[in-house]
């Protein structure tokens, strides 16, 4: 019987942990399912709301490292003025693997259908878990 309680013990513990886990993927994937449901409808803004509003959030992309949430707001404006420059987005998550308990490393593809021309390339995300809702901290897209 003592067994029994240890195993079932040790098996409760584990579960709420594996669904504590699996809850903070969910939110993880869901921001980015809405993310491309913003940048598809034209608001960067939204889109936006993904990320860290912070001067240190990190955002790495062909033009190499940028610092802080209006600049990195700023430089998708600038990026994707209208519409055909938008086009519309797909991720395709390749990974989402826990680091700690605060912190996930995303992995994926993304991709834009344009009138202009189609783009694609990777990323790699670092989510944290800030004041406690979770965003990105790091982007590198290329």
């Amino acid at each position: 019987m003592k067994r029994f309680l240890i195993l079932f013990s040790l098996s409760a513990i584990l579960s709420l942990s594996l669904n504590a886990q699996n809850k903070d993927e969910q939110t993880i994937r869901s921001i980015l399912a809405d993310q491309t449901i913003q940048w598809n409808k034209g608001n960067i803004e939204a889109f936006m709301q993904g990320y860290w509003k912070s001067d240190s959030l990190l955002f790495v992309g062909k033009s190499g490292p940028k610092y802080g949430y209006q600049n990195t707001l700023e430089s998708y404006k600038k990026g994707y003025p209208d519409a055909a420059a938008m086009g519309k987005l797909s991720f395709d998550i390749l990974k989402v693997q826990k680091l700690s308990p605060d912190c996930y490393f995303v992995l994926g593809k993304w991709a834009l259908k344009r009138t202009i021309g189609d783009v694609s390339g990777h990323y790699t995300l670092i989510f944290r878990k800030i004041k406690n809702q979770w965003v990105i901290v790091s982007d590198h897209s290329s």
